[in-house]
Order: structure tokens, then sequence, then C-alpha cells
């Protein structure tokens, strides 16, 4: 299997006094495909992994690869053109333009490929169909239910067709039967050959997850279970 990505030794630190250590010493390797929860309580240090996997944080020691690039050693513009193509990040508050439809919202991920507007707003088309919301394309994104919401977040990560997607507590303002509607999409997308990394304090959805990753203190204290 092809590693998408590999965290190694890494360590994150803010400035204070004394300094805040929120990452020591991760190594972690995300295979393609694989379906890969990350738990703990807060404050355990997920959000900094994950920023830290997504290049929007820059370590303080050791390494981050995506698709074998080093992110600490590229430029800002290389970091971005290299996330274009190669991953989409799902965020827990969504991020949406609320007076923006759904389609131009998907669309807006994929302005860094320099696509033309049209093949990107038939882009998204596609990939709202994909996750159960072609009907609502468009509709402006503060017209859409919550759980509707979470699904232009994730057709956005998606519709540059990356090798992996993190999402940041996916189900967190979602209720419950919306939340395991979503959980299920993302198992049909994993499915589908898209690796994913979800962050999580939610049992439900770690349980829903083939591989966990549990974190303590900034640490990685356990990982069960896989690819198969």
């Amino acid at each position: 299997m092809t590693s998408v990505l590999e965290l190694e030794d890494v360590h994150k630190s803010y400035p204070g006094s004394p300094p805040v250590e929120s990452v020591r010493g991760v190594s972690l390797t995300i295979q393609s495909g694989e379906l890969v929860a990350v738990i703990g309580p807060s404050g355990s240090g997920k959000t900094t992994l994950l920023n830290l996997a997504a290049g929007l944080d820059r370590p303080t020691g050791g390494s981050v690869r995506l698709a074998g690039q080093p992110l600490e050693k590229l430029s800002d513009r290389r970091l971005a053109g290299l996330r274009a193509y190669r991953l989409g990040v799902v965020f827990q508050q969504f991020h949406l333009l609320d007076r923006v439809s759904a389609r131009d919202n998907v669309a807006t991920g994929l302005l860094y490929r320099g696509i033309p507007a049209r093949q990107r707003k038939r882009a998204a088309e596609e990939t709202l169909e994909r996750v159960g919301l072609s009907h609502r394309a468009g509709h402006e994104a503060r017209k859409l239910s919550g759980g509707e919401q979470q699904r232009v977040a994730i057709a956005r990560a998606l519709v540059g067709r990356p090798a992996l997607v993190l999402a940041d507590e996916p189900t967190g303002n979602l209720d419950t039967a919306t939340g395991a509607e979503i959980i299920a999409l993302l198992r049909e997308i994993n499915d589908s050959g898209t690796a994913l990394m979800v962050i999580t304090h939610d049992p439900d959805v770690a349980s829903a997850m083939r591989r966990r990753v549990e974190m303590r203190d900034g640490q990685v204290v356990a990982d069960t279970g896989g690819s198969t």
C-alpha cells in the first residue's frame, strides 16, 4: 500500500512561560484507503495534529510528509498547491459562504487549480450528487440544515478527488440521527478508495472507523485496528 500521510517524531510547541508542547514526538502513517479515527480527551493534541497534517501549521520538530513531500520544507505557495491536489479538509464549523449556493461553495475547492468556472461548477454538481445533495445545489448555504451544510463541506473536500481527507469533529454540531448519516457517508467515501483521518471525541464515530489512534498529553498512546 502507498503512504498518503507520514508523521515522523513530530513536535509542536507554542510560545509561553513555560512553552506549551501540544504534540510531543508523534509518529504516524496513514496508508491509501485507510479509515482512521484519532481519539482522545480535549487538550490531548488531536486538532493540533490535524492542523499539522493539513499543513495549516508547521511543526517545531520532526517531519510531516504528504504524498511523500515534507511539508515543513515547502514554501507557502508550493504547500497550497500540494494541498489543492492531494488533500481535502472538513472543518467542524463548516466554513461555508452563507449567501453563496451549495454548488458555488463546493466549486471553491477547485479555485487553486486554475480550472475554468464552468468546469468547476460541473464538478461541484457531480460531487453534490455523490453526497446525496444534488437537489439542493442552487440553495444558499444559510438556508440549508446543519446536516446539509456538513454534506456541502464534505463535497467541497472531495471535489478535487484527493487521496486523503481530514475531518475535524464532523458530527460535533449535529444531532444524533444526522450524525449517524454523516458517519455512513464517510464510510461510503472510504469504500470508494479515499483515505480518511477523522478527529473525534465521539465513541460512535470512533467505533465506525477501522483503525483507532488514541492521543493523550500530545502523544499517541494506542493504535488499534489498521487496514485489512
